[in-house]
């Protein structure tokens, strides 16, 4: 069960209350965190609208509020009168998750963050608050595809990196569970699994130290970020660096302007990667519409089809009831200009099939945005 905090609350027994921050470019937004016992979401802070434009932030503020005292449906109530007037703005839609997480919405709540992570994929937070519903959900493998997509985003995000060591622990203990089901005289399993499970509910003990692999965020206020009216997606996350002040220029004579330096190949292949990665996951999540945006509209069809033909027989095959887990290894790309080809060994697994095969896409830059070209099995 999710239960909101106040960051000026009192610890309460049993339980380890966490606050997250956002640095940089990224959104201030309070996190939904995992710890090793427990699910717990973070009430949003105050310190979240402290930049935003006066009305707007008024506005949130008292959607904060309103989620702080408990007051679920009158929070959902005035986030949807403010979302009809915005409806891209994503801090709005980010509180509207955490509102539904709260009233124990899961599924709504999740179509809220996938849909934030489709339109915003440069922000860690919405893929870190999906990890959280689908370990609530015990759907483990899921939660770890998302952590590790909000890690690719923003690498250096703490939270992620900690929540992403929980599921392993969750998923540690099914391994070594599953192993003593199997041959329950196996002692060094027996050992490993008590080790795990000491680990989980040592965090929950009142009046103990949290190990490391716990640990309690500082409860200072983070420093909030203002937040543009609609931020817009930028192609390759990166940590964001302070704007460098131009230095005087005399008004007689202005010099001339520098070319943009060329981007680098090391630039191209990780937003390949990121797009390859987020192609995976939305297949993995059954997410029709962000699995198809991967490919170009002049995507070359495997038998020569219309691509509107192409589109609902893939359409049909991903959303056959049961769950996708699409995942792959040795990723190899060889960029030229804006073309690029991407091999790999893919692995696909769902309730009637598992297959592993080597997999080469042809790739295109295409409004800024690296799409797949062309899909073939094989070298």
């Amino acid at each position: 069960m999710l239960e909101s905090t106040v960051e000026s609350s009192m610890v309460c027994p049993r339980e380890i209350h966490f606050r997250a921050t956002v640095k940089e470019k990224h959104i201030t937004m309070t996190q939904i965190r995992l710890n090793a016992a427990r699910l717990l979401a973070s009430a949003v802070s105050v310190a979240l609208l402290a930049l935003a434009p006066t009305v707007h932030a008024d506005t949130l503020q008292d959607i904060s509020k309103q989620i702080k005292q408990g007051q679920h449906a009158q929070a959902l109530e005035q986030v949807d009168k403010y979302l009809a007037g915005k409806p891209k703005d994503a801090q709005g839609r980010f509180l509207k998750g955490i509102v539904l997480t709260e009233m124990n919405k899961p599924n709504e709540a999740i179509a809220v963050f996938a849909k934030l992570t489709e339109d915003y994929p440069e922000l860690p937070e919405p893929y870190n608050n999906l990890a959280v519903i689908y370990a609530q959900q015990k759907q483990y493998d899921k939660a770890k595809q998302a952590l590790e997509m909000a890690i690719r985003t923003h690498p250096s995000y703490a939270t992620a990196h900690e929540n992403l060591g929980d599921i392993y622990a969750r998923l540690a203990s099914q391994a070594y569970d599953k192993a003593l089901q199997i041959d329950s005289s196996n002692s060094s399993a027996q050992n490993k699994l008590a080790l795990i499970r000491d680990l989980m509910s040592t965090a929950s003990r009142p009046g103990k130290a949290s190990k490391p692999g716990v640990q309690v965020a500082d409860a200072r206020p983070a420093e909030p970020v203002k937040l543009a009216e609609a931020p817009k997606p930028a192609p390759a996350p990166v940590a964001a660096t302070p704007p460098v002040a131009a230095p005087p220029v005399a008004a007689t004579a202005a010099p001339a302007p520098k070319p943009a330096p060329a981007k680098a190949a090391g630039d191209a292949n990780d937003e390949i990667a990121r797009a390859i990665d987020m192609w995976a996951a939305a297949w993995s999540r059954k997410d029709v519409k962000a699995y198809l945006a991967a490919y170009a509209r002049d995507f070359k069809t495997p038998a020569g089809e219309s691509r509107a033909v192409w589109d609902g027989e893939r359409q049909k095959r991903i959303t056959k009831p049961g769950a996708i887990q699409v995942s792959y290894e040795n990723l190899r790309i060889t960029v030229d200009g804006d073309s690029a080809t991407a091999k790999f060994r893919q692995h696909y697994k769902s309730a009637s099939l598992k297959t592993s095969s080597n997999k080469v896409l042809l790739m295109g830059k295409r409004d800024g945005k690296w799409q797949i070209l062309q899909e073939r099995v094989g070298s």
